[in-house]
């Protein structure tokens, strides 16, 4: 493996939340830029944009032979790797490639502990090269929480039946999927209810005592939003609805597709107006809020996916992809 030493130029700036490094870099046969955000909170993400352009003078190949993995490091050691997919794979700029991936934080890392980011790739011209990128990971307190169950609650929370289990391994293969020709959305997401008032936080760590005297935790994987029954949930962006049924644990459930392994999901609804299969816009109607499943009362839990992965809501509300970036 060759380290691309080239490096032109660098510069940083501020972008709607995310602190953002553009990386330049130079070959005889192309150029290109990494962007991404050089550091995250516990819970986030790390999102790294490629674009390269292919010299005219290089021998002729089809962008579609750059290959390209953003791996994330601790203490020396690969513990997560992501693929980058194309962003404009339809169109035909063949030779200027531009490409995207992300990797989530476990919101169980610990921020002293060493992190960086290697992006290894190949072009089809020359052997493969890699850029070595600094990152750190900024330390996050999360909430505790002691929750009394009720009986139909602590039921449904206890509940190992066939049904059940199906529709946890069903949402699990929806979420590990990975379609890498599915670009639906680079902006960044809106909340999908009108209110400020949460309940329940993502990352919240949470004990759930049960009637018969039993307990258990766990990790509160979204947000939940207090709103009344029947207050309108829009869709946080772009995306496919690749999930629109009842569930036993979160009652009418929304799913939908916005890139390659990044997914958003709405729970407890009291009604659907989106079906699985469905397109829908950025802040289209795509339910109304409720209490179904496992709920203590009427609320929105809204939770994003990535690479099956819980991430911080809050981190998608920005640029994240790096698409209307303005140097400042």
């Amino acid at each position: 493996m060759k380290k691309l030493i080239s490096t032109l130029a660098a510069f940083t700036l501020f972008i709607t939340g995310i602190f953002a490094k553009t990386v330049s870099f130079q070959t005889e046969s192309y150029s290109g830029t990494i962007t991404y955000n050089e550091n995250a909170k516990l819970g986030d993400a790390v999102f790294a944009r490629l674009k390269m352009k292919i010299n005219k003078s290089a021998k002729k190949k089809n962008s579609q032979d750059v290959q390209a993995v953003l791996q994330l490091y601790k203490d020396n050691k690969n513990i997560d790797n992501s693929t980058f997919y194309f962003l404009n794979s339809k169109t035909k700029r063949q030779s200027m490639p531009d490409m995207l991936a992300g990797i989530p934080i476990s919101t169980w890392f610990d921020a002293q502990d060493e992190f960086s980011l290697k992006i290894v790739f190949s072009t089809g011209i020359g052997p493969d090269q890699e850029v070595i990128l600094p990152f750190d990971i900024l330390d996050k307190e999360f909430e505790k929480e002691v929750l009394d169950l009720n009986e139909k609650n602590s039921g449904i929370r206890q509940n190992l039946g066939p049904e059940r289990m199906a529709q946890i391994e069903k949402l699990n293969n929806i979420l590990g999927t990975v379609m890498y020709t599915n670009i639906y959305s680079l902006k960044p997401f809106i909340k999908p209810v009108k209110t400020e008032r949460l309940t329940a936080h993502f990352g919240d760590r949470r004990i759930y005592n049960y009637t018969n005297g039993k307990s258990s935790t766990s990790l509160h994987y979204g947000n939940d939003y207090g709103v009344p029954e029947g207050t309108e949930v829009s869709a946080c962006t772009d995306g496919k609805v690749v999930l629109a049924e009842f569930r036993i644990s979160t009652g009418w459930s929304v799913v939908i597709e916005h890139l390659p392994g990044l997914y958003s999901l709405y729970y407890h609804l009291s009604s659907l107006d989106v079906k699985e299969g469905d397109f829908v816009k950025s802040s289209q109607k795509i339910g109304s809020s409720g209490s179904t499943g496992l709920a203590t009362g009427p609320h929105l839990h809204w939770e994003i996916r990535l690479n099956m992965a819980a991430v911080a809501p809050e981190f998608f509300m920005n640029d994240y992809t790096f698409n209307d970036m303005e140097i400042k």
